[in-house]
């Protein structure tokens, strides 16, 4: 649930409030051309935290008052509904946490690419992040690399700061993987994984070898040197354990092509943003009409149905054992001292079922009813639940 409080000023432009001014500005000029994705977007983040989707009502012992918290939208385009999905999510990858180092790459297309990602969105998008997955386990399993099979989770997206169109693919890759025996757990070299000038030559080769099969008629449209161009920016060590997963998470899985918190100002016909220059490691400020900061945006709303992270090797839904194993044989591979504990109940039964549990103490992952919300009005802790109300349901 997210929250907004009734009764308390708000001083912050959120991406709901330029919605709600320029939406209907929006889909006057360009209704006939978006995507039923980009119309539910546009529709939910409007109601989000608003009377429409329902609250909870909250009475407080202290000043006598009352006080809504209205439910969140829960569209992933949503900027304000992600804190609390990371965290439900989070819960639920628990079991997939190797600890291990970890790797970061990013796969990029030509810009020659763009327009025809673009107009096959579907196609295009799943291709690039299967292709760019396949690249970096056939280069893990090459004996002179790693000579193993890695996890790997890939998220897509499709912006850079300014909110133009930029599709790319951010890869999360264990330091290490399963030798193709299913025996032993073989350690990444130090802070080398795979060559970049190799990783970029195979994703362009494959990806065009499964475009040419997918979609002859695409393929065709595409000049030949886009095929020689660079598709991978780079590859690099990224940490060590829960805490580089857990900022791998916290930057790229649940991020939305813009924040609340870039959002400046707004006025009756601008909005008002800052980016990050990468090059001169520098904010800057961009201001827009409000109807195309919108146009920039929903271009980031991607199709009904398609998942935008998914996961590969040893990550898959169907190596789920292996997973397990790999669990296994990283802690027997570190000094007692040092061990990582576990605290995924699941690997208890697999610890278990392989004999080696008795010198493990696991702990177990325990749901807590979340704490009652301070008083708006007050500040005080001493608030109590007075009705949930279902969506169309405040009264």
């Amino acid at each position: 649930m997210v929250d907004r409080m009734v009764g308390v000023p708000k001083t912050e432009i959120e991406l709901a409030d330029v919605v709600r001014q320029f939406g209907s500005q929006y889909q006057s000029r360009y209704g006939d051309q978006m995507l039923p994705s980009q119309k539910k977007a546009l529709a939910d983040i409007t109601a989000c935290c608003t009377r429409e989707l329902g609250g909870r009502l909250y009475g407080c012992d202290d000043c006598q008052g009352t006080f809504w918290q209205y439910h969140g939208c829960r569209n992933r385009a949503c900027p304000k509904c992600q804190g609390n999905q990371t965290q439900e999510w989070l819960q639920e990858r628990q079991a997939e946490l190797l600890p291990c180092d970890y790797f970061h790459a990013v796969a990029t297309v030509p810009s020659q690419l763009r327009r025809l990602f673009r107009r096959h969105q579907k196609l295009m998008y799943g291709l690039l992040m299967q292709v760019s997955a396949a690249a970096v386990k056939d280069l893990c399993a090459q004996k002179r690399l790693l000579g193993a099979v890695p996890g790997i989770l890939a998220v897509l997206h499709t912006w850079n700061g300014q909110l133009r169109y930029h599709p790319h693919v951010h890869l999360l890759i264990t330091g290490g993987g399963i030798t193709a025996d299913g025996q032993h757990w073989e350690p990444a070299r130090g802070e080398f994984l795979v060559p970049v000038y190799l990783l970029s030559r195979k994703i362009a080769a494959y990806f065009r070898e499964a475009l040419k099969k997918a979609s002859p008629t695409v393929y065709a449209k595409i000049p030949a040197d886009v095929w020689r161009r660079e598709w991978v920016s780079f590859c690099k060590h990224y940490g060590h354990g829960n805490d580089a997963v857990l900022t791998y998470l916290s930057r790229y899985v649940f991020r939305t092509a813009i924040s609340n918190a870039r959002i400046l100002s707004m006025d009756q016909s601008h909005v008002a943003f800052r980016w990050k220059d990468r090059r001169s490691n520098a904010w800057r400020t961009e201001r827009l009409p409000g109807v195309e900061f919108l146009h920039r945006f929903l271009q980031h709303v991607l199709p009904r149905g398609f998942h935008r992270v998914r996961y590969y090797g040893l990550w898959h839904p169907s190596k789920r054992s292996e997973s397990d194993r790999a669990w296994v044989l990283l802690i027997l591979a570190t000094p007692v001292a040092t061990w990582l504990r576990p605290r995924v109940p699941i690997l208890w039964e697999t610890l278990s079922e392989w004999g080696e549990a008795s010198h493990l103490v696991l702990i177990e992952v325990v749901d807590h009813e979340p704490a009652m919300p301070r008083c708006p009005h007050c500040e005080s802790c001493r608030t109590w639940l007075v009705g949930d109300y279902p969506r169309h349901g405040v009264p």
